[in-house]
């Protein structure tokens, strides 16, 4: 097929290669982490408060003295999901498991036979060329820092994270990294322990090993400390109006979504405009940071990930080098990226 007239699958889509489990979460203390197979599952438990008012006032009642008393009368009742250390343990685990596919060429479906070899091409020279050393040292990194412990790590006396890389049911090499080392605004190389750990999951993406890390971290707060596992959506009509927040669990134990893990590994993306700025952002086809509310990777600055992926494919367009670490891990990624109708 001439190169003019390729045009992007209306099907095209590919599954993730970071296949990471929910995370769990247990208690038990510092001294004991290496015994830590026999340590409680923390619960989820419901509390009921009685709180302020204390959001903004309407500008008809906050110019009123008499409105304001009165409207900070009301009680704000609420009942909210926690969970907390108990008070003979000081320290918190989270555990997951982590699979690595290989084989990003192939999509889980395409509908366009001349656009998938197109696109398989350079998928394979990007491959060729880099052998994914960018990609696995950064989602090494992500591992060995302890970033997918999220608001968990804020303020923690002490983190180690160990992870053992498990084939037939067994250990076949095993880390342990003190997460506080390591700066989570800029990715370093050497690290020691983190370049062998950083190849088992290059040779996974590649796809010439299996590749099955099982990861657990740790992490001293203090007795009685509050811990923070993913708080559920609560959609239309999904939950009863007694609470205000439901935390998740996972067989009465509470985790920590998948998704959140996910988005923690795949924080690597130092490639967008104003990253030495702001730092590392999860890798998304907008460059999107919801809780910054912006998209980091505008389409009318051909920085998204589908300007690139098309300038790239259909227009034999190679972008720089550090766009096409970000473009490839897109589809490590996943999803759907197929071309929409007008």
């Amino acid at each position: 097929m001439a190169k003019n007239t390729l045009k992007t699958a209306s099907v095209l889509a590919f599954e993730r290669k970071l296949a990471n489990s929910d995370a769990l979460m247990h208690a038990g203390n510092w001294q004991h982490r290496e015994q830590s197979q026999s340590w409680q599952p923390l619960a989820i438990q419901s509390k009921d408060v009685r709180g302020t008012i204390s959001n903004r006032l309407k500008n008809a009642i906050a110019n009123d003295p008499a409105k304001v008393d009165a409207e900070i009368q009301k009680a704000n009742l609420q009942r909210v999901d926690m969970v907390a250390l108990p008070f003979d343990a000081d320290t918190l685990k989270v555990s997951f498991t982590l699979r690595v596919l290989g084989d990003l060429a192939t999509p889980s479906s395409c509908n366009d036979q001349a656009y998938q070899a197109a696109l398989a091409g350079k998928i394979l020279g990007y491959i060729e060329e880099q052998q994914f050393h960018e990609l696995a040292n950064r989602y090494a990194e992500n591992l060995a820092n302890g970033r997918f412990l999220w608001r968990n790590r804020v303020g923690a006396e002490a983190m180690e994270v160990h992870i053992a890389h498990i084939v037939e049911q067994k250990v076949q090499t095993s880390w342990v990294f003190n997460a506080q080392h390591f700066n989570l605004r800029a990715f370093n190389r050497d690290q020691g322990d983190l370049t062998s750990l950083a190849e088992v999951i290059r040779q996974g993406l590649l796809g010439n090993r299996f590749a099955f890390l099982q990861v657990e971290a740790f992490v001293r707060l203090g007795a009685g400390q509050e811990v923070f596992p993913s708080q559920e959506l609560v959609l239309n009509g999904s939950r009863d109006n007694s609470k205000s927040k439901y935390l998740y669990q996972v067989g009465d134990v509470a985790a920590m979504h998948s998704q959140k893990i996910g988005n923690a590994l795949r924080t690597i993306d130092t490639w967008y405009p104003g990253a030495k700025e702001l730092g590392p952002i999860a890798v998304e086809p907008y460059g999107s940071v919801t809780n910054r509310g912006t998209a980091y990777r505008q389409p009318k600055e051909n920085m998204d990930f589908y300007s690139l992926l098309d300038r790239w494919v259909l227009k034999d367009e190679a972008p720089s080098i550090d766009q096409q670490h970000y473009v490839i891990a897109t589809l490590v990624r996943g999803g759907v990226f197929g071309e929409k109708a007008d």
